[in-house]
């Protein structure tokens, strides 16, 4: 027993040894998750930086991880692990300083930067030419292998810490609070299962290349379940292509992500039983190897089509960018696959990588130079061919259609997003009034600014205008009326008001509003409530106003109601009212 705690403590000691980076790395990661889990998120600012923070730290386990690989194969390297901090640091800073300005648009910066590092990862031993294919595909094959490996361990382990910790919390009532068994899950995920990795790989480098027996259930994943997989997705894509042949029609845009999702499952299947190819009691693997890259050529053709067809039509985005980006990595291995005798796997993940560094950071042609220069390319087309642009600004007394509006709205969201406000004031009016904004958007309403818009019968048919009046004001006067009604719930009426020996009732419906005294009078205010919406357009906005209250005669009483809100819903040429809650002023007039 003591035996084997010493040799517990002994590897725990050279992976700490080994890899004091990467481990770092997941300890403030763990730290940072922690540390946010027990945020009452109030302080977003503080909840913010730590979450930067878990971040880099993350990139960090990865790269660490990579420059170590990299130092064993040749030690003159080692000095390149000094430069990870100065890395990390600049990343941070790469990220906004403000929680409001983390978009969408750093997606398309993280994930790609995180499939970078763990390229980094497979490739980085392994730049020279002398370093054998075998000792490649060994490596990564480990790698890969003690992954899942990892997954198991981790999961087991943590399974087991959470029950001990349900089982003293109930023998010795020690009243755990709920947070505890979440933190422990994030501990185990992050730190844990990174130390438990890093315990496979205590061998370091050569333990890693050190040849092994092809594992069985490597090739049955592959045989059985991927290549399965793979003639599933053949056979859709090509009786796809087949439809759009005969009724000679555009292919949708989705069919991309198909394409490359049975690209992708076939490098990897080839990638996992490449030692096999070899063999010729594995024909199979022969004979797979042959058919996949020809099986790719008509596939890259309907690829490419599905692309352009959106690119021409609505411009480049980051994400269009990376879709064509992949097409163009995946046309060039084709071809090296095909025609090129000495073709080795290593050129996958070393052109990926580079094809993915070059997206990044090459200036004016990475994706989001791209997707901003195409966007304002595509808007500068829309007003121009709609006649919108009047002495270098927005004409918006200019007739235009619905979908004119929606795609100039759309085009001015993604650029605002991409901090090009300065550009898009430069198209409006000077007395364009700015839109509003909360934090992180700014609502860019044009449709409302269009005094012009027509709208199509399919459009008239199926969508839906909302306009909102809302009360700026909080304080009202009393003076020269008797009576003060508190707003309670207005989703339905106001019942049997008792005002001395007169009852006073509140009808209100979605498309009528009425009030009447006594069951006998009745008047109906819907014309007086249309009315405040005159001259009113749809609008995401809600329009302020100071007064939004209606006057109206019953019987012996002049009565004042004060809404709160309004909402009004134009839809199919029908008019539908909400109304919040609203205060009643009654004054007795005899």
């Amino acid at each position: 027993m003591k035996l084997q705690f010493s040799e517990v403590l002994g590897r725990a000691q050279k992976v700490i040894t080994s890899y004091p980076l990467t481990l770092l790395a997941a300890g403030i990661m763990t730290i940072a998750a922690i540390y946010l889990i027990e945020s009452d998120y109030t302080s977003e600012d503080t909840n913010y930086f730590v979450t930067k923070i878990m971040i880099v730290a993350s990139l960090g386990i990865s790269v660490s991880f990579g420059l170590k690989m990299l130092s064993q194969r040749n030690p003159k390297f080692s000095w390149l692990e000094l430069l990870l901090l100065p890395f990390l640091i600049g990343y941070y800073f790469i990220l906004p300083a403000k929680w409001f300005d983390f978009t969408e648009v750093y997606t398309f910066l993280l994930i790609p930067s995180y499939l970078l590092a763990h390229l980094l990862v497979a490739i980085i031993p392994y730049l020279k030419k002398e370093n054998t294919e075998n000792d490649f595909w060994e490596y990564n094959k480990k790698l890969f292998v003690n992954f899942f490996l990892t997954l198991i361990f981790t999961g087991v382990l943590c399974a087991g810490v959470e029950l001990a910790i349900v089982a003293v919390d109930n023998l010795f009532n020690m009243d755990f609070q709920g947070d505890i068994y979440f933190e422990t899950f994030i501990f185990f995920l992050i730190f844990g299962s990174c130390f438990i990795f890093l315990l496979f790989s205590i061998g370091g480098l050569d333990a890693l290349e050190k040849k092994a027996e092809f594992p069985v259930v490597l090739k049955f994943f592959t045989q059985f379940i991927l290549i399965p997989l793979l003639i599933c997705y053949a056979l859709i894509l090509y009786l796809y292509t087949l439809k759009i042949i005969i009724n000679w029609e555009l292919p949708r845009g989705w069919v991309s992500y198909l394409v490359l999702a049975y690209s992708m499952l076939g490098i990897l299947a080839l990638l996992l039983v490449f030692p096999l190819k070899d063999e010729t009691e594995k024909s199979w693997v022969r004979l797979f190897s042959k058919i996949f890259y020809y099986s790719l050529f008509p596939l890259l053709i309907l690829l490419f089509v599905a692309i352009f067809t959106r690119v021409l039509e609505y411009g480049f985005t980051e994400a269009r960018y990376f879709v064509l980006l992949l097409a163009v990595w995946l046309t060039l291995i084709t071809f090296y696959f095909v025609f090129y005798k000495r073709a080795t796997i290593k050129f996958i993940p070393v052109s990926l990588f580079l094809f993915g560094f070059f997206a990044l950071v090459f200036p004016f042609l990475n994706a989001f130079s791209v997707a901003k220069y195409s966007q304002k390319k595509d808007l500068m087309r829309i007003l121009t061919e709609n006649n919108l642009l009047k002495d270098g600004k927005i004409n918006f007394n200019q007739e235009v259609d619905y979908e004119t509006v929606e795609a100039i709205e759309d085009k001015f969201e993604f650029l605002d997003e991409r901090h090009q406000t300065a550009y898009l004031y430069e198209l409006l009016p000077d007395d364009f009034t700015k839109p509003k904004q909360n934090k992180r958007y700014r609502y860019w309403n044009l449709y409302r600014e269009f005094s012009k818009v027509n709208k199509t019968a399919q459009v008239i048919e199926t969508d839906s205008d909302q306009i909102r009046l809302t009360n700026s004001e909080s304080v009202f006067e009393t003076a020269g009326y008797d009576y003060f009604v508190q707003p309670n719930r207005f989703n339905s009426d106001y019942k049997d008001l008792k005002i001395g020996e007169d009852i006073l009732n509140i009808i209100q419906t979605n498309q009528s509003f009425k009030l009447k005294l006594n069951n006998k009078e009745s008047v109906d205010l819907t014309p007086q409530i249309k009315e405040l919406f005159k001259n009113k357009r749809p609008s995401f906005d809600d329009y302020e106003t100071d007064d939004l209250s209606i006057v109206s005669q019953l019987g012996n009483y002049r009565i004042k109601i004060i809404f709160s809100s309004i909402n009004l819903t134009q839809s199919n040429k029908k008019d539908s009212f909400y109304f919040q809650p609203a205060t009643l002023l009654i004054k007795k007039t005899d």
